[in-house]
């Protein structure tokens, strides 16, 4: 008599007892109600009605220049006009805005200034010779 097949992967898969699964992969959190499922089936169906809509146009023959998708008009205004998450003016970006970008400016001026000036005070006392007086 033959013996039964070997169980397969996923019936011999026990979860590591030193991690936690996450939220999506715990089974104690799916949420497998009528309701769920109907609203999940209406999504996918709403989703399929758009993408064939789509298709539609983007095959037609004699389609229009433009052709309008919702899906990506939304996408572009929420990259246009939602910009905040991203960046926001707060003093304290004020200031770091400051120190790296005009403390370098102010340094760098200060030093060039100081030594311009330098070698100035030390061709007017005559320790040094003034570059190109040969020629004036």
């Amino acid at each position: 008599m033959a013996s039964a097949p070997p169980p397969s992967a996923a019936k011999l898969y026990r979860p590591n007892q030193y991690v936690s699964l996450p939220a999506e992969l715990d089974p104690d959190t799916y949420d497998t109600s009528p309701e769920k499922l109907r609203a999940e089936a209406e999504r996918l169906a709403i989703r399929s009605r758009l993408k064939r809509q789509y298709q539609l146009q983007l095959n037609n023959p004699n389609r229009p220049a433009v052709i309008e998708n919702p899906a990506l008009i939304r996408w572009v205004f929420a990259k246009s006009q939602n910009v905040y998450p991203t960046f926001r003016p707060t003093p304290k970006t004020s200031f770091l805005g400051a120190v790296y970008g005009l403390a370098p400016l102010i340094f760098w001026f200060f030093v060039l200034k100081s030594d311009r000036d330098r070698k100035e005070k030390r061709i007017q006392e005559g320790k040094v010779k003034r570059p190109f007086s040969v020629f004036f």
